[in-house]
Formats: structure tokens, sequence, C-alpha cells
């Protein structure tokens, strides 16, 4: 499952951490999450993960696990220091995401996330390319409700449409506000042209589900802990289990024709 946007910020580490923590809830699942954001890794410290070091083995490259069932790779393990800029051309991103998909033993798996840079350039394209014999389940499309986030996610959808890579589906982030002491709700990114709903709804693709803005989610990222653990009662977590939920089944179905077909 590759986790995608046009347009920076707008959430995708977050909800890549939080899908690979709600997937890897079930302890009869393999789970992986590969960052191949090169020049932005946020993957390590939003795992918990920050200062760990990629071990070598017969095998080739170990990723580092969070858990028995949820391994992390990530060019942030490879770098001296988490201040280390990246100053690296194409040529040598895409030989890293080779490196990553072929030469780290991820073992039997389940669930492979990648994360993403935003944009549609040289890593989405390595990577689509890299796996296309292994058939992507398809792309999660992160975005948030104003048009100026919009704008840029038509674009990648588009890129989808070009390079033949299945939409799984649309998740908007930062949805809304509930105000924790009076439960007023605000619209801190007002959707001025109808939100990722509108879009949605234009462009014939699924949208997955909403998640509001939770100071939480942020506080758990910083300390490396899942927020899905942390406020499981919250309605941002209620949000993202039903958002994980459809994801899986999607891939489930995916699976099934796969195998029908064969």
């Amino acid at each position: 499952v590759l986790v995608l946007s046009g347009k920076g910020g707008v959430g995708k580490s977050t909800f890549s951490a939080a899908l690979a923590h709600g997937l890897a809830a079930d302890e009869d699942k393999q789970v992986a999450l590969l960052d191949i954001d090169i020049c932005g890794p946020s993957i390590p410290k939003m795992m918990g993960l920050e200062g760990e070091q990629v071990h070598q083995s017969g095998s080739g490259w170990s990723p580092v696990y969070v858990e028995e069932n949820l391994g992390v790779m990530s060019v942030g393990f490879l770098l001296s220091s988490p201040d280390d800029a990246v100053i690296w051309r194409g040529p040598k991103k895409n030989g890293l995401i080779k490196q990553f998909l072929r030469d780290v033993d991820w073992g039997e798996l389940d669930y492979l996330i990648v994360d993403t840079p935003p944009g549609t350039s040289d890593e989405h394209l390595s990577v689509v390319q890299y796996l296309s014999a292994t058939h992507i389940d398809g792309a999660v499309i992160v975005t948030t409700p104003q048009e100026v986030s919009l704008q840029d996610v038509r674009k990648e959808i588009n890129f989808c449409h070009k390079v033949k890579l299945p939409i799984i589906g649309v998740v908007e982030n930062m949805s809304g506000f509930v105000c924790p002491k009076c439960k007023n709700e605000s619209q801190i990114f007002p959707p001025t042209t109808g939100g990722a709903e509108k879009m949605c709804q234009n462009l014939n693709v699924s949208l997955l589900g909403k998640v509001p803005l939770d100071p939480q989610i942020g506080k758990s990222c910083d300390r490396g802990q899942s927020f899905l653990s942390e406020a499981p009662e919250s309605p941002a977590a209620l949000s993202y289990r039903n958002i994980i939920q459809r994801i899986q089944e999607y891939c489930e179905q995916h699976h099934f024709q796969e195998e029908k077909m064969i």
C-alpha cells in the first residue's frame, strides 16, 4: 500500500505510522513500514526508533522492529545524526529505494506500507516501477480540506491513473477540530470548495474517511508512541480504525480477485 499526496505537511507519515500500528494490532499479521522520503525521513522519530542502526546479515539488511510483527526501514537509520541533510540527485535516491526493496530481509509479509515524499517525481516512479511485478494493491491519498491541498491531490490522482496504480481511496486529515473544553467544532482549514468529499465525487474516487485534528496525535508522534494505543476512545482514533478496516477489506478483496484470475 503506497501512501501518497501531492502536498507536503498534510500528514502522510502520521497516517502511515497509524496504519502500520493499526494493522500490526492483529498479531497474526506481519507488517512492514518502508519510508522512502529520502530527504525528510520522519518515520524513525514517529515510531520511537530514533538513533537505531540497521544491521547487515547474510540475508541482507535487517529491518528495525517496533513489535515482533512490525518492521521498519528508513534512510534515517543510515544517517550519523537525525540533523544530517541528504543532498542526493535522483539516480542515487532511486538506487537506495531499489536496495530497500531488494536487499532488506523483510521475511514473509502480509502488508508493506510505503510512506512517500510529496509530489509525483523520482521516488514515486521508482517504487511503482520496482513493485510492478508484485502487483501493488493500491494507493491511499492523504489531503487536508482546503483547496490549496486538494489542487495538488488532483495531480496525484492523475499520476495514479497515468501509471495504472489503483487508488484505494482518499483520507481527509485535519478535518475539523472539536474543543476539548466547550465541545464546539471549528474548521481550522475551511473546505471552501467542498473538501475531499466533493473532490472524490467529482473524480469518482472513494473517500475512506475524515480524521479530525487532535493535539494528542502530534504529541504521540513526537514521543514515538502509537496514538491508537494512547487515546483509543478519541474521535480521531475511531476514525483511523474505520479507515484502516476499509483498507484491510479492500486488500483482502483485491487478493481474492487476483487468486480467482490465477
